[in-house]
């Protein structure tokens, strides 16, 4: 990948020198064609795990930035209906053969996006440019999968959960959420908060760095990320905001509570692999 790297980081060096998708030639082309591809064979990712810690590949993001900002906008079609884009849609006919399943009337994966092995793809959902999706994930009904998101292995995306996606600045780290955790319905994940291994979620549960994690197994309050292996649920405590002529007894703010897995949520967990199975 060293050589794709340094093609797209003269690509980029050109472009901030004013390079324009009009002047863009063949040679140009085939380096943001095989951008796209390692990405979707999962060669290149927008963020890897280092020390410990998730890291973006600033680089990746720049390919994929350039992916919009040389391409002219096309018309494709999809289904019976004509769309008009910069980037197609990702072929789908390399996943039956890896056992994943994208149900009709809605599955929409764009181009550049990497779905792994033995996934469930259920419509209508949304798999942006550079999203990495691991084996035997199941991304359900009307979920979003952002932009750059890394979502781990065998990890449970509750219907109507929206994944944030994180393309700017390129130094940013993505969303992220790490292998076997399950996200109940309508939960939200924004702005780069990474939900640790094996975490279980409420339903609507909002996780962003500007939302306070109280951890009560470690017994100390974090931000912008959830502690491996937690239960997570949504309450509201106490705000800095005092009382009003509006509202009586002051405000309260969203929070986050994170306890020990329980064993019923384990167990749910189990339920779940079964369905799965059949």
């Amino acid at each position: 990948m060293s050589t794709l790297r340094t093609d797209v980081e003269a690509l980029q060096e050109r472009y901030d020198a004013g390079l324009t998708a009009e002047e863009v030639d063949e040679e140009d082309r085939a380096v943001l064609e095989a951008f796209l591809d390692a990405l979707e064979a999962g060669e290149v990712r927008a963020a890897e795990k280092r020390d410990g810690e998730w890291q973006a590949n600033a680089w990746v993001k720049q390919g994929i930035l350039l992916n919009f900002g040389l391409r002219e906008i096309a018309t494709h079609t999809y289904g019976d209906v004509d769309y008009h884009d910069v980037l197609p849609l990702r072929e789908t006919a390399d996943l039956p053969r890896r056992g994943t399943r994208n149900t009709p009337d809605g599955t929409v994966v764009r181009r550049g996006a990497y779905v792994g092995g033995d996934a469930i793809l259920m419509s209508p959902c949304f798999v942006n440019v550079g999203a990495h999706v691991g084996d035997g994930t199941l991304v359900d009904s009307c979920d979003t999968v952002g932009s750059a998101a890394q979502i781990g292995e065998n990890v449970k995306l509750g219907a109507n959960t929206l994944i944030g996606g994180v393309l700017e600045p390129v130094e940013a780290a993505p969303v992220v959420v790490e292998d076997d955790v399950s996200l109940g319905a309508g939960c939200r994940v924004t702005s780069g908060f990474v939900v640790g291994e094996g975490s279980v979620v409420g339903e609507n549960t909002l996780l962003t760095p500007r939302i306070p994690v109280y951890d009560l197994v470690e017994e100390e309050v974090v931000y912008g990320h959830l502690p491996p292996g937690r239960r997570a649920f949504t309450r509201f405590v106490e705000s800095s905001v005092g009382d009003h002529d509006l509202f009586e007894g002051g405000a309260y703010k969203p929070a986050v509570v994170a306890t020990d897995v329980e064993d019923e949520t384990l167990e749910a967990t189990r339920r779940e692999d079964a369905l799965r199975d059949n």
